[in-house]
C-alpha cells in the first residue's frame, strides 16, 4: 500500500495534464458554465467524474486478469490506444478550419440538476481519451506487488478527484473570462492546444512498457 501511495503524486500530475488539455469535457463544461450557470456546470462536472470512476472500474474488472497473463494483450491495447489518440488529434486539427475550432459554445445547455449530471456522465463515457487513459495508462502506474484491479480503482478515484478540482477552478474562472471565451480566435487556440495535448498523450502511451 505504501508503494502505491508513493506514486500518487506522479499519477495525479498525469491526470491533471489529461484534464487540462482542452477537449470534449472542457467544451461541455464551458458551455454549461456560460449558458447554464455555475450550479448546472458543477453537476455536469460531478457526472464527468463519475464517468472516470466507471471507466476505471471497467478497466479493473477487464484488465486485471488479462494483463497478468499476456504482454501481447497489453501491446495490442497500447497500439490501439495510440492509433485512437493520433486519429483524434488529426480530427481536432482539421476542426481548425471552423471559425471557432471544435468549441461550439452555442448549443443548448442543460440546467436541470439531473440533466446536467447526465450530460457530464454521458460526455465522459463517450470520450475516447478517457477510455484510453483508463485501460492503457492507469495500469502502468500500479506497482507490480500491488493488486492491479484494486490499484486501478483507487487511481481512477484519484483521477476523478483531480478532474473535479480542475474543472471546478475552470467554472469559477469562467465568470471573469466569459467575454474572452466567446472570441473565435480564443476557441481556435484551445482547439490547437487540445490537438497538441492529445499528441503528447499518444507519445507517452507509445513509450510505456508492459507492467
Amino acid at each position: 500500500m505504501i508503494h502505491l501511495l508513493a506514486i500518487i503524486p506522479a499519477f495525479a500530475a498525469t491526470a491533471l495534464l489529461l484534464a487540462v488539455v482542452p477537449g470534449q469535457g472542457v467544451a461541455m463544461i464551458l458551455r454549461q458554465s456560460l449558458l447554464g450557470g455555475r450550479e448546472a456546470a458543477f453537476f455536469s462536472v460531478f457526472g464527468n467524474s463519475t464517468g472516470l470512476v466507471i471507466w476505471g472500474t471497467m478497466s479493473a474488472v477487464g484488465l486485471s486478469a488479462v494483463f497478468a497473463k499476456s504482454h501481447f494483450a497489453f501491446s495490442l491495447l497500447k497500439y490501439a490506444g495510440v492509433a485512437f489518440l493520433t486519429g483524434l488529434a488529426i480530427q481536432t486539427l482539421l476542426q481548425l478550419r471552423n471559425e471557432y475550432g471544435k468549441f461550439n459554445l452555442t448549443d443548448k445547455a442543460k440546467t436541470q440538476k439531473f440533466s446536467a449530471y447526465r450530460l457530464g456522465l454521458f460526455t465522459n463515457l463517450t470520450n475516447v481519451k478517457a477510455a484510453v487513459f483508463a485501460v492503457a495508462f492507469i495500469p502502468q502506474f500500479v506497482p507490480k506487488e500491488y493488486s492491479l484491479g484494486w490499484g486501478i480503482v483507487l487511481l481512477s478515484c484519484v483521477q476523478a478527484t483531480v478532474s473535479f478540482s480542475w474543472y471546478s477552478v475552470l467554472i469559477l474562472a469562467v465568470d471573469k473570462s466569459a467575454v474572452i471565451l466567446q472570441r473565435p480566435k480564443v476557441r481556435k487556440t484551445l482547439t490547437a492546444i487540445s490537438a497538441a495535448g492529445i499528441i503528447v498523450l499518444a507519445v507517452g502511451l507509445l513509450l510505456t512498457s508492459p507492467r
